[in-house]
C-alpha cells in the first residue's frame, strides 16, 4: 500500500480519536473523573445513527441523498449520546458523594449498563449501516489514494466540530467559564460562576463530541456493542500523552495515535515484522516514552 495512503488512512482514523479524546478531557478537566463510560457512549452516537439511516431508507433514502442522509444520522447521534449522558450524570453520577475512584468505579458499571441494552435490543453481531457502498475517489486513485466520499465526509465533519469547540473554548462567555473551572472549580465558584450550569454543559458538549466520534467509527468500520469499549484504551492513551486535562493536549494526542495506529504497516512494508495488531501495543510504548520525558503529558502544566 502506498505510503500516501497509509497517511489518508491514518487522518480518517486519527479525526475519530480525536473527537473521543476531546470528549473525555472535557470531562476530567471539569467533572474531575475518568469517564469510563466514555466509549460506550460512542457507541450510544453510532446505533443511533443506525437506526437513523434506516428509518431515512424507509422513507426513500436514495431520493433524499447521501449528504442529507449523513448529517441527519450525525446530528442524531450526537443528541442522542449527549441526552443519555446528561440523564445519567443527573440520575447516578451528581447525587453519588465518593471520591473521584469511586465515580471512575460508577463509570465502568455505567458502561456495562449501556452495553448490556444495546446487546438486548441489537443483538452482540457485527452489522453495518444502511448506506450505499461507494467506490474509491476516481481522481485519487493515481495518487495511491483510495478513499471515498464517507472517509471525506469524516474528515471534514471533525474538522467543522474541532473548529467549532476552539471557537467556543475561546471567544464565548460558556468557553471562559470552563477554561476558569478547569483552572481552579473552586475559584470559579466563589467568582460567580453557575458551576452546575457549566458541568451540564461540559456533559453536553462531551458526550455530543463522543456521539460524533461513534458515528463516524461505525461509518468508518462495523458496528458491535463493543466498538466503542474496544477504542477506550486508544483514547485513554491519547488523552495521557496529551496532557490529562488539556483539551488541546487530547487534539494533539488523538492525532498522533491515530496516525501511529494506522501507519504501522509499514513497518512490515521495510521488513520488520511489527504489523498492524502490534498496533496498540506500539501506541502506548511510545506514550510510555513520553511520558518518561514530559511525566505532564505533551501539552500538560507541570505541577
Amino acid at each position: 500500500m502506498p505510503l500516501l495512503e497509509y497517511l489518508a488512512n491514518g487522518l480518517i482514523f486519527s479525526s475519530i480519536i480525536v473527537l473521543g479524546s476531546i470528549g473525555l478531557s472535557l470531562v476530567y478537566s471539569i467533572a474531575d473523573f475518568a469517564n469510563f463510560a466514555h466509549g460506550d457512549t460512542m457507541t450510544i452516537g453510532a446505533y443511533t445513527a443506525l437506526l437513523t439511516f434506516g428509518a431515512i431508507g424507509s422513507l426513500g433514502g436514495a431520493v433524499l441523498g447521501l449528504p442529507f442522509g449523513f448529517f441527519v444520522a450525525l446530528l442524531a447521534g450526537i443528541a442522542v449520546a449527549a441526552l443519555v449522558a446528561v440523564v445519567t450524570e443527573r440520575v447516578v453520577y451528581k447525587p453519588m458523594d465518593v471520591g473521584s475512584i469511586g465515580m471512575l468505579i460508577t463509570s465502568i458499571g455505567i458502561a456495562f449498563i449501556y452495553r448490556a441494552i444495546l446487546q438486548l435490543r441489537f443483538g452482540a453481531d457485527f452489522t453495518r449501516y444502511d448506506v450505499q457502498t461507494l467506490r474509491p475517489i476516481e481522481w485519487l486513485i493515481p495518487y495511491g489514494i483510495r478513499i471515498t466520499e464517507h472517509d471525506v465526509a469524516i474528515v471534514l465533519s471533525a474538522a467543522i466540530l474541532v473548529t467549532g469547540l476552539h471557537l467556543l473554548l475561546q471567544y464565548t462567555d460558556l468557553g471562559r467559564k470552563m477554561r476558569a473551572m478547569a483552572d481552579n472549580p473552586e475559584l470559579a465558584r466563589v467568582s460567580g460562576i453557575r458551576t452546575d450550569r457549566v458541568k451540564l454543559w461540559t456533559w453536553v458538549i462531551g458526550a455530543g463530541l463522543a456521539g460524533a466520534g461513534g458515528v463516524f467509527l461505525g461509518l468508518y468500520n462495523q458496528l458491535s456493542p463493543r466498538m466503542g469499549f474496544s477504542l477506550l484504551l486508544l483514547i485513554f492513551a491519547a488523552v495521557i500523552l496529551g496532557g490529562i486535562g488539556s483539551v488541546y493536549g487530547a487534539m494533539l494526542g488523538g492525532f498522533l495515535i491515530g496516525m501511529i495506529n494506522q501507519l504501522m504497516p509499514i513497518l512490515t512494508d521495510y521488513g520488520i515484522p511489527i504489523g498492524i495488531e502490534y498496533a496498540n501495543a506500539v501506541a502506548f510504548v511510545i506514550m510510555v516514552a513520553v511520558l518518561l520525558v514530559r511525566p505532564n503529558g505533551i501539552m500538560g502544566e507541570a505541577t
